[in-house]
């Protein structure tokens, strides 16, 4: 799917101030992406803030070392998102997704641009730049500066290349096409070090995080005839563990390495007692469908959702939704949705 950006262009000419935000726990596709559009804005002479309704992880914060990527009701305040003259969504077009963000920009008098490469939507009143065929939304992001005629400044090659290594499970996912590897060669002849940020990605865990993973692996469970791999984890895990919420990321792509396994989820208590579902497909299963049907959304392979407590109720709900999605019928019950 081709996008035309030239109304981008006229946008980025006819404005001076920008207000990039994002989804609420954003991930390195996030993150990656803001730094690199606050980065080509900036080399255009720009005034560029970042704010978000979530704090970046701390695992992720080597992106941003001059922490330019602000926190809403933290380190920045609703005055900061409203004081400009654009304001650009970033890897989501769901309300749902921003949160207290998104509460702002429905008052926000400003011109609204959205990028990104999710199925699930909203109209949130903004001029689209979307790709739901797109590896990333850090890929569009490169693109988007080919056809604008953009040079890549040196400090937005590292955020660049992490949103789309990550986002693509370090380039194995099926939305990895040649194009991606040629990109991905691009940012390495720029700088990017495949082995040093693949290190600061994936091997910096804490022996917490791999005792959290043997207890959560532990108790996968199959269903459907071994269709379905599933795990949870609750609050007492967490603490017992001295683990961290961030220490739950990627542990459902452990339930698609089973044989035979089509598709996966994990439900994982919050602090405030909702359950954060991750569901992820490796065949023809719609996931984003799946995740719609409680208020969430996402990708055709991988979608999230937030449903009320308890931890048991809500993974047999999550579990019913992705038996129901695998044979082809309308959920047993209508799920509430509940906001993210």
């Amino acid at each position: 799917m081709s996008i035309d950006w030239e109304p981008l262009r006229r946008i980025f000419a006819d404005h001076q101030r920008f207000v990039l935000s994002s989804h609420v726990r954003p991930d390195a596709d996030a993150l990656g992406s803001e730094l690199a559009v606050a980065g080509l804005l900036e080399a255009m002479g720009k005034t560029v803030r970042i704010v978000n309704p979530s704090a970046s992880p701390d695992t992720l914060l080597f992106l941003d070392p001059e922490r330019r990527v602000k926190k809403l009701n933290d380190n920045a305040t609703a005055e900061d998102v409203l004081d400009t003259d654009v304001n650009i969504i970033l890897d989501t077009s769901a309300w749902g997704q921003l949160q207290t963000v998104g509460d702002i920009l429905k008052r926000s008098q400003a011109v609204k641009v959205v990028i990104d490469h999710h199925v699930s939507s909203d109209d949130l009143g903004a001029i689209e730049f979307k790709d739901t065929q797109a590896e990333a939304t850090g890929a569009l992001i490169y693109r988007m500066a080919q056809a604008l005629g953009l040079e890549i400044p040196p400090g937005i090659v590292l955020p660049l290349f992490c949103a789309i290594a990550t986002d693509t499970g370090w380039f194995r996912f099926s939305s990895t096409t040649s194009d991606t590897m040629r990109i991905a060669a691009d940012l390495i002849d720029a700088g990017a070090q495949p082995a040093v940020i693949y290190q600061m990605l994936y091997e910096r865990f804490s022996l917490a995080r791999l005792r959290l993973a043997g207890r959560i692996l532990g108790r996968m469970t199959l269903a459907g005839d071994g269709r379905v791999a599933y795990v949870w984890v609750s609050q007492s895990d967490i603490k017992e563990l001295d683990a961290r919420p961030v220490d739950t990321e990627d542990l459902v792509n452990e339930c698609l390495k089973i044989d035979g396994t089509q598709c996966a989820f994990i439900a994982i208590e919050q602090p405030d007692k909702r359950i954060k579902v991750s569901f992820r497909s490796r065949t023809g299963l719609n996931v984003a469908a799946v995740a719609e049907r409680f208020g969430g959304g996402g990708h055709k392979q991988a979608a999230g959702a937030v449903l009320p407590p308890p931890l048991e109720v809500a993974r047999q709900r999550a579990l019913e939704a992705m038996l129901a999605g695998l044979n082809g019928q309308p959920a047993s019950t209508d799920p509430t949705p509940t906001p993210q």
